[in-house]
């Protein structure tokens, strides 16, 4: 959009760039820069217009975007034209993901580089190496307390790894996603370090206070995200003494955006994982990025405002690159971070859709579908050009963040509901195969969360201890089913590396003092790679999971009807166990895949005419693409057997 006060500063900026970026050939930035200097001078406007030097910042700002775009690698330049042209890439059903921690998963980033056939065996194309870069020893939170934003931890290996997966990775077509911590460093941060040595320009890079005046103010809305180990969200700093607001840990000081400086500072260390070799960057904790008294401090306006303004800077610098929004909120806030009163993305292409992750949990749980139904029709829709992040576990707890009116509309009362699946998945409920652990228990509201890998909390672990092969068997029906449903409900499916070959809890964080108090290290295993062979062994409890993903896999890029176009259709049925879903390929409205999961230790039915006119589900014309077989049909109804799924074709 052309506006004459905007370009008016922007032709003022191109002519005071330092003369070492003006002499470059910068044909494509200037292209890209005139089409968003216009949102990008509006936004950096509302957020710091009010500032003596806004157009001192305004320059460092388009200088670091120039600097940036400059030292773009020629492949990843190309790369940006290509997905410029096929702006709807990443929609496609092709795309399957899985999130790991290198250590966990091959001991190191070259370790990750020698298992890259891992990946193309079972198919998948987009990997999230979770944290890589340097964290203090013993306060890392799982690689999320960084202490150094341009550098590689050596206990993961070196830049030069790093640059070295990432070609490889692209050679075989497989996307990187790497993390960039937006909320907080670590108190060891060159950062933290100089504003205790009394630097006024790195103090005011956090929240720091002289008193407790402010502080408690913030404290009377704010909530506590780890009351158990962290109570309270401001921390006494003995070296400043003064008080840091550290949301998370004592040893996480939030970074204060109403500082410009750490805006491009931040946006800078975006672009700088961009240009090596990030393919999607993953932002953690974006719902937290603007503090204001009065509230709990999360889901601000501003926060969403500077999501918008990293992506028009990134859409310059790197138009490529995707955003990943780490934001586990209640449902009605999840979608804005797409970017509210848009069709495209205006902040992040994709979001973790942990309000289907929770209701999947819960219709294990329950054997019923009632509340994922109910929750379901309350999730915002997405943007056209946005999609969901549809996992089952990952490197964190699960949280019940379901709608308390959701809940009742289900049958349920709200508080004794959840006490019922902390219980169930706790093992406290005598019924439950469950093998989980309580996590971030709340003393003043009694929430708490769970941990616990897959295969621990969907009863194999405990089937295992028993040695009982029937057990062992529904158990792994129900990881498949519960794959089934990531796998097709629209969006990009997340494995979370492990699941995909049955691996249960790992107590050994119990020895580390470190970790001994964290139960989310329950489920961030180190891979057995030896017990990995058993995938090739023909009915092993690793090849019968790792086979059915793979399958899965396939399948799935074969059907278009599974791309993310806002294609799919919830069913309404009478049958409380099942959870069923209609999706068309827009390009062909005759084809279209009937999903349905059974929840149910029993055998279930569906009417056949409860689907109405919507496709052509015919008796004795359906086939299971899943299975390549038919499924069982009596009249009109069509049998679900327990535990299982089916993806139909007529």
């Amino acid at each position: 959009m052309y506006e004459q006060v905007s370009h008016s500063l922007l032709n003022e900026i191109l002519d005071e760039l330092k003369p070492e970026i003006r002499k470059q050939d910068l044909r494509h930035f200037y292209t890209r820069l005139g089409a968003n200097f216009y949102a990008i001078h509006s936004l950096f406007h509302v957020l710091y217009g009010e500032r003596d030097d806004f157009k001192e910042q305004m320059i460092h700002l388009v200088e670091v975007m120039a600097s940036q775009y400059i030292k773009r690698p020629d492949a990843l330049e190309k790369l940006d034209i290509e997905r410029e042209q096929d702006h709807n890439w990443f929609l496609s059903q092709e795309w399957v993901g899985m999130a790991l921690y290198s250590d966990g998963f091959a001991g190191n980033l070259k370790g990750l580089e020698e298992k890259l056939s891992y990946f193309n065996e079972l198919g998948i194309n987009m990997v999230h190496v979770m944290p890589i870069l340097k964290c203090p020893e013993g306060a890392s939170d799982g690689g999320y307390a960084v202490s150094d934003f341009r550098d590689i931890d050596p206990r993961a290996g070196s830049l030069d790894d790093l640059l070295s997966l990432a070609t490889s990775m692209r050679k075989r077509g497989i996307l990187l996603t790497l993390d960039v911590v937006l909320n907080h460093t670590s108190n060891e941060h060159l950062w933290a370090q100089k504003a205790r040595q009394g630097e006024t320009q790195y103090q005011d890079y956090y929240y720091i206070f002289e008193n407790r005046e402010i502080p408690d103010m913030f404290e009377e809305t704010m909530p506590e995200i780890f009351p158990q180990t962290a109570p309270g969200n401001f921390t006494w700093d003995e070296a400043m003494e003064k008080w840091v607001m550290t949301v998370f840990n004592n040893y996480q000081w939030d970074l204060n955006y109403c500082n410009p400086a750490v805006f491009i500072e931040m946006l800078d260390i975006i672009l700088f994982w961009s240009n090596h070799g990030a393919d999607i960057i993953r932002l953690d904790a974006v719902a937290f990025l603007w503090k204001k008294i009065g509230t709990t401090s999360q889901n601000q306006r501003e926060a969403h405002l500077i999501l918008q303004l990293m992506k028009d800077c990134c859409q310059v610098t790197a138009p490529g690159v995707l955003f990943i929004a780490e934001a586990i909120v209640a449902p009605v806030e999840i979608a804005k971070y797409f970017g509210e009163d848009a069709v495209i993305a205006k902040e992040c292409e994709i979001a973790y859709n942990a309000t289907y992750m929770a209701l999947l949990w819960d219709a294990v749980a329950t054997k019923s579908t009632k509340l994922l139904n109910q929750g379901i029709q309350s999730l915002p829709d997405k943007l056209d050009r946005a999609t969901w992040l549809n996992y089952i576990r990952c490197h964190d707890d699960i949280g019940l963040g379901f709608d308390d009116t959701d809940i009742r509309l289900s049958g349920y009362e709200p508080q004794a509901h959840r006490k019922f699946l902390v219980d169930y998945y706790t093992g406290v409920y005598d019924d439950s195969p469950a093998r989980g652990q309580p996590f971030g228990y709340n003393e003043k509201s009694g929430d708490v969360r769970i941990s616990g890998s897959l295969a621990s909390l969907i009863g194999l672990e405990a089937a295992l201890e028993r040695n009982d092969p029937v057990e062992i068997d529904i158990a792994i029906k129900k990881i498949l089913l519960l794959n089934s449903m990531i796998f097709s409900f629209g969006g990009m499916p997340l494995l979370y590396y492990g699941d995909e070959l049955g691996t249960l809890n790992d107590y050994s964080y119990l020895e580390d003092e470190n970790k001994a108090m964290d139960s989310r290290w329950l489920h961030r295993p180190r891979i057995d790679w030896d017990k990995a062979e058993l995938r090739f062994q023909h009915g092993s409890i690793e090849q019968r999971i790792f086979d059915g993903v793979k399958n899965m896999i396939a399948v799935r890029k074969r059907i278009s009807a599974f791309a993310d176009f806002n294609n799919r259709e919830l069913l309404h049925l009478q049958n409380p166990h099942l959870f069923a879903f209609l999706r068309t390929n827009l390009d062909r409205p005759g084809e279209s895949i009937l999903v349905v999961g059974n929840f149910d230790d029993s055998p279930q039915f569906l009417e056949l005419n409860e689907l109405g006119n919507r496709g052509n589900f015919e008796y004795g014309r359906l086939r299971d693409v899943y299975s390549g077989k038919s499924p069982n049909l009596f009249n009109d109804q069509l049998v679900i057997p327990p535990n299982q799924f089916y993806w139909l074709t007529d």
